[in-house]
């Protein structure tokens, strides 16, 4: 076949083999520096892009693909007679096949320590240009961008000679999306950096790059159509990275209820089981297994748990599988599951089960009871937010408490069995929607109140549900996601069963709450931090 290849890649994976298999398919080479030398040295036959062109590389190499034998070549319509003459009168070959991968951007302001003039030496100039062109004039040129492209290149040309139409036009579209993503990721980097090298933690513009994953059936209500995305390189052990191994389609609110109960999960070294309902934990336990931590759970709200999005940080095995298997449950989370506990749900089509990689921890010092937390492993670093025609941005709320930032404030100090369930109270509160109340004792939930405009009223309603569960919160710990502004809050909780309270403060009325802390012979600890979720 008489056709020319274009290859001049950056990430050599793969590139010797693709380049042999075309040159046996009787395609030309060409090439330029180092993969022309990679080509060279494994004995393939490869033209230097100089030659092509007859003229030579120049400033170090930032000139070299940039010519009209280059660019007419990638760019003429072989459909268009005028374009064709064109090209015979100026001597220009076509060029029939482009793989080309861009300098390292990404990967290098990704280092520790890189410095602005190292990202403007790996902002690439001639590859995104040829890229453009080739992509552009798909209908006649096939370009690769990514070494997973080749063997499917190499198929079509083998069993006919050329590559499809639908594939020609498949790669195109990944081009320009490459090419986008490059263009968004140095136009974050230097808008967020001046000539000096400071750098703004928030860019003056700001690019998203998003892959969609795929089309939801509809939204948060039937007349809404949704589909999920994710990050273009998204974290391990983050939800979009999950396998599901059975059930129905995930819907917009599953994977955003499975987000928040993977989310809390992992903030726990010991085995843990979250219930999620419309967004807010109503059960949250540890125990010595997923068994013990799902019937602790389970306990807080039984009946909200109906329908939930169950969530463990172990493996699920035969014994919770089957308890669990005893309610309705819409959608199942855990790292891995035993054959016994795949057994369990094998009658149930509809159970989504999802399989997450649990993400590498490391423990933050002094954290509570040992509580290893996944400090920024498969977290977002940074928080957005919709508003009409804008957008908030903000870093994710990724503070975890450890016990050295308490701050007593009353007479009476906290036990150590008191400190563990404050603790744990706590770290249950940041996944809470705002107002947010949570009591607590032996490693498990016992009342949550969520979402009220007063943090009174949560502090009454989680009394409530816990009254209604039959649970006893006679010594319990309780968390507040944010300050009580008034001693009647802390009243509250204090009549409900509370022995010890743990809150932010930063109040103007904190002395007044800490006297009547002092006054109902209660330990309260300031955190010095709130965690709103709204």
């Amino acid at each position: 076949m008489s056709l020319t290849a274009l290859i001049s890649v950056s990430d050599k994976t793969g590139i010797v083999d693709f380049a042999r298999e075309l040159h046996q398919l009787g395609v030309r080479l060409l090439s330029t520096g180092g993969t022309a030398k990679l080509l060279e040295d494994a004995g393939l036959p490869v033209t230097e892009v100089a030659a092509h062109t007859g003229f030579p590389e120049m400033l170090d190499g930032r000139v070299k693909t940039l010519h009209p034998k280059i660019h007419g070549g990638l760019l003429a319509r072989r459909d268009v007679p005028a374009h064709m003459a064109a090209l015979a009168a100026h001597g220009i070959a076509t060029i029939d096949i482009l793989a080309v991968n861009l300098y390292p951007f990404e990967a290098t302001v990704a280092k520790p320590g890189c410095t602005l003039e190292d990202a403007i030496e790996n902002i690439d100039i001639g590859g995104p240009a040829m890229v453009r062109s080739a992509a552009k004039n798909w209908q006649d040129v096939t370009v690769l961008t990514d070494a997973g492209q080749y063997a499917g290149v190499l198929a079509e040309l083998k069993a006919s000679g050329k590559t499809s139409d639908a594939t020609r036009m498949a790669c195109s579209v990944a081009a320009f999306n490459r090419i986008a993503q490059y263009d968004a990721a140095i136009s974050n980097y230097l808008s967020a950096r001046a000539a000096d090298g400071s750098q703004a933690e928030f860019p003056a513009q700001m690019n998203a790059t998003f892959v969609k994953v795929q089309d939801l059936r509809y939204g948060e209500n039937s007349h809404q159509r949704a589909a999920l995305y994710r990050d273009l390189y998204p974290a391990p052990g983050s939800l979009v990275t999950a396998t599901q191994l059975q059930g129905k389609e995930l819907s917009y609110n599953n994977l955003a209820d499975a987000d928040a109960a993977w989310e809390c999960v992992k903030s726990f070294e010991a085995p843990a089981c979250v219930i999620i309902k419309h967004a807010n934990p109503c059960g949250v336990a540890v125990g010595a297994g997923p068994a013990e931590a799902y019937a602790k759970a389970f306990q807080t709200d039984p009946t909200s748990a109906f329908g939930g999005i169950i969530a463990f940080n172990r493996e699920l095995d035969g014994a919770a599988a089957q308890a669990v298997a005893k309610q309705f449950v819409e959608v199942l989370i855990a790292p891995s599951y035993t054959a016994e506990a795949r057994a369990a749900f094998a009658g149930k089509a509809n159970v989504r089960l999802l399989q997450i990689d649990m993400p590498s921890v490391t423990t933050a010092a002094g954290a509570a009871g040992g509580a290893a937390r996944p400090w920024d492993q498969g977290r977002n670093a940074q928080d957005s937010k919709r508003i009409g025609s804008g957008l908030l941005l903000q870093t994710a709320d990724n503070h975890f408490l450890t016990r050295a930032e308490l701050k007593v404030v009353t007479r009476l100090q906290p036990t150590p069995q008191q400190l563990d369930d404050l603790m744990f109270a706590w770290t249950v509160a940041q996944y809470v929607k705002s107002n947010a109340i949570v009591y607590c004792a032996g490693g498990m939930t016992l009342g949550v109140g969520a979402g009220q405009m007063s943090r009174i009223d949560s502090a009454r309603i989680a009394s409530i549900k816990a009254e209604h569960a039959g649970l006893s919160l006679k010594g319990s710990a309780v968390a507040s996601d944010a300050f009580f502004p008034f001693r009647d809050g802390l009243d509250v909780v204090v009549d409900g069963g509370a022995s010890c309270v743990i809150q932010p403060g930063g109040s103007m009325r904190d002395d007044e709450v800490i006297a009547a802390a002092d006054e109902r012979g209660i330990a309260m600890v300031f955190t010095g931090v709130r965690h709103f979720r709204h």
